[in-house]
């Protein structure tokens, strides 16, 4: 969980470090001026939509470190972040599945027949 306090103070050194107004700042990734506001003075905590528009506008804002003060800031752009490595799945050629062939054949469905737990069923029949 997010500590709000830590996470203001963050958020404050971020716009320090460019210069930024609350005002300003707001406007530069598009949310309300109230909320920096209510952020700043703990009153709200900061949603991921937020932190993913202050991530993608301030390059050199690393997500952990807003989010848990883990790494650095600002985050230098040449070097490795502090982001898990998630290697790329493998690729696995696509198997035709029982299904996919059962529409490729030829063949149709004759009769189903469903049975009920009291011995009763119903037969169906493709007349």
């Amino acid at each position: 969980m997010i500590n709000s306090e830590a996470f203001a103070k963050r958020l404050q050194r971020v716009m320090d470090y460019y210069s930024e107004s609350a005002s300003s700042f707001a406007e530069k990734i598009g949310v309300q001026r109230s909320s920096i506001s209510h952020i700043l003075s703990g009153r709200n905590k900061p949603s991921l939509e937020f932190v993913l528009k202050i991530i993608s506008h301030y390059p050199e804002v690393g997500l952990y470190w807003l989010l848990n003060g883990k790494g650095e800031f600002p985050q230098k752009k040449d070097s490795v972040t502090d982001a898990p490595e998630v290697s790329p799945e493998p690729t696995v050629p696509e198997k035709e599945t029982p299904h996919q062939k059962l529409r490729q054949s030829p063949k149709s469905i004759e009769r189903i027949v469903i049975f009920y737990n009291d011995g009763s069923y119903k037969n169906y029949t493709n007349d």
